[in-house]
């Protein structure tokens, strides 16, 4: 789990999570994500997607294909409401295949105190056979992950694609 401020509203931060555009930001250029459908990736994530996405390092070597499937929810806390997107989807092949548990969400809130900026939270939940032999490069690639989100947060502001 990783926990960090990033530098825009929570509305700009949602509406970022649910853009594939961005989310293809997050890790690239070590990882793109293509469309395995003919339409392509949808403009926006909505609850009930469901999209098989083929992952290539570098835009050239194959690591696999995953099925994404979004779901959002709204928690009531007492610092105010925390909007949760969650994709339970699984890994179809490639290195994390074997794995049968796949289950990230990613919660953002308003940072108390701090108008303007969002209180990110990133969990991923995985098990199966290759977990253990896995984890270490599952965590090395959140922490990327994480530096990526915060550097790329500051322009989302500025994305007119983001704007309300």
């Amino acid at each position: 789990m990783l926990k960090f401020t990033i530098d825009c509203d929570v509305d700009t931060a949602w509406r970022a999570l649910h853009s594939p555009r961005i989310v293809g930001e997050l890790y690239a250029p070590l990882l793109q994500m293509q469309p395995l459908l003919p339409d392509g990736l949808p403009e926006r994530w909505t609850p009930g997607d469901e999209v098989p996405v083929r992952l290539a390092a570098f835009g050239r070597v194959p690591v696999g294909t995953q099925l994404i499937h979004i779901s959002d929810r709204t928690v009531d806390e007492p610092g105010g409401p925390v909007r949760i997107l969650r994709d339970s989807g699984i890994p179809l092949t490639g290195p994390l295949g074997a794995l049968d548990v796949w289950d990230h969400q990613m919660a953002v809130c308003a940072q108390p105190g701090h108008p303007g900026r969002t209180l990110w939270r990133d969990r991923l939940t995985f098990d199966g056979p290759t977990a253990a032999l896995l984890w270490p490069v599952l965590w090395v690639s959140w922490q990327a992950r994480a530096l990526r989100v915060r550097a790329l947060s500051r322009r989302w502001a500025r994305d007119p694609d983001l704007r309300g």
